[in-house]
């Protein structure tokens, strides 16, 4: 199942069932966390909530509006090791879609996609209380990965978005939260349409010798 699941950006239209949908946030909880503080929220946008929001995000984006984010996402300057990874993250993407890199055009109409929670059926917004501490976000992690493993496992897919996290005063004023909730991630859920080119993405893995190591 780690090696099957990967990021998923265009579904079918079938609906996921509600009761499906909480067995999977319900798995996604059983996650471990420090001192068992289970932190996190995830927020099911639907409806005319979600149509507003999304059109919000794309002409914010549009315009080149900024914000300030709720949490520091990318390192700033990003080193060059880690930058070689994130163009070839994007070259996977653009590559599957064949969208050449000079198509500014296509480029961006892709990225708006991010917004619109790929079209998936289930659209989640995953919060974080302001006061807790760094560690949180490592246990709220590994809720996301027991997620994203939990609806594999039931035939689902997800995709995890992290430009929801440049927005986040706009989506706590569509959701009605206050400054209370940090806005983590974006999160698209649903069945996977498997015919949809982008859904061919491959994207690589650092070699074990780069991040594993054994002493004494």
């Amino acid at each position: 199942m780690l090696l099957e699941r990967r990021s998923i950006r265009a579904y079918r239209t079938t609906p996921v069932a509600q009761a499906l949908l909480h067995e999977v946030v319900r798995s996604a909880r059983l996650a471990p966390s420090g001192a068992n503080l289970q932190p996190g929220a995830f927020i099911a946008v639907q409806g005319e909530v979600r149509r507003a929001l999304s059109a919000d995000l794309v002409q914010a984006w549009r315009n080149k509006q900024t914000e300030a984010e709720d949490y520091s996402y990318f390192p700033s300057p990003m080193p060059m090791a880690l930058k070689r990874r994130q163009m070839g993250s994007a070259k996977a993407l653009y590559d599957a879609l064949g969208i050449a890199r000079e198509d500014r055009v296509g480029r961006d109409a892709q990225f708006e996609r991010n917004f619109h929670f790929f079209d998936a059926p289930v659209a989640l917004v995953v919060t974080i209380a302001h006061d807790l501490g760094s560690g949180c976000y490592m246990d709220l992690g590994m809720a996301l990965y027991g997620l994203m493993l939990a609806a594999h496992a039931k035939g689902l897919s997800t995709c995890a978005i992290g430009a929801m996290a440049s927005y986040p005063s706009l989506i706590r004023r569509h959701l009605g939260l206050d400054g209370t909730s940090k806005i983590v991630c974006g999160m698209a859920l649903g069945y996977a349409d498997p015919d949809a080119p982008v859904n061919q993405t491959r994207t690589e893995r650092s070699e074990l010798g780069e991040y594993f190591k054994t002493l004494g």
